[in-house]
C-alpha cells in the first residue's frame, strides 16, 4: 500500500510481516490513486523521458542508460501499463516530498530490498 499524504510505502508479506519505507510521490497534478498490480521488474533500468517531459525540457536525452545519472536508480518495479513505477533515485533529498512526474521514488537500499521481495502480480493500492 502506498499512502501518498504520508509519503510512505508499506509492503506486507504473505506471512503478515510489514516493511515500511519513506518515498517521494508525484507533484500536484501528477498523482495517481487506485488499485493496480506489479506488471514487471527491471534491474538497472534505462530511463526514457516521455514526450511531454522532453517538450518541457528539450535538454533531456531520449534515453538515459543505467548508471549514476539515471534517475530510476538501480531497480524499477513497473505498475499498471508500465508507465507508473516504483524506483530508486539519484536524488535522495527528494524522498519525503512531492517531487516526481507521478512515479514513487525510494532510497536505493530500500528499493533493492523491496525488489527482491515483490513479484509480478502483486496488488498495489495507492491512497491519498
Amino acid at each position: 500500500m502506498i499512502a501518498t499524504r504520508e509519503h510512505t510505502l508499506i509492503y506486507t508479506t504473505a506471512s503478515g510481516e510489514q516493511f515500511v519505507y519513506p518515498i517521494a510521490v508525484g507533484r500536484e497534478g501528477k498523482q495517481w490513486y487506485g488499485t493496480t498490480r506489479v506488471v514487471s521488474k527491471r534491474l538497472y533500468p534505462e530511463w526514457r523521458p516521455t514526450p511531454s517531459m522532453r517538450q518541457k525540457n528539450p535538454r533531456l536525452p531520449a534515453v538515459v542508460k543505467p548508471g549514476p545519472n539515471n534517475p530510476l536508480g538501480t531497480r524499477a518495479i513497473y505498475l499498471a501499463d508500465g508507465l507508473l513505477r516504483i524506483h530508486g533515485t539519484n536524488d535522495p533529498s527528494s524522498i519525503g516530498t512531492n517531487a516526481s512526474s507521478g512515479c514513487f521514488r525510494m532510497y536505493l537500499e530500500d528499493v533493492e530490498e523491496l525488489y527482491d521481495m515483490v513479484q509480478p502480480g502483486t496488488r498495489v493500492i495507492v491512497q491519498r
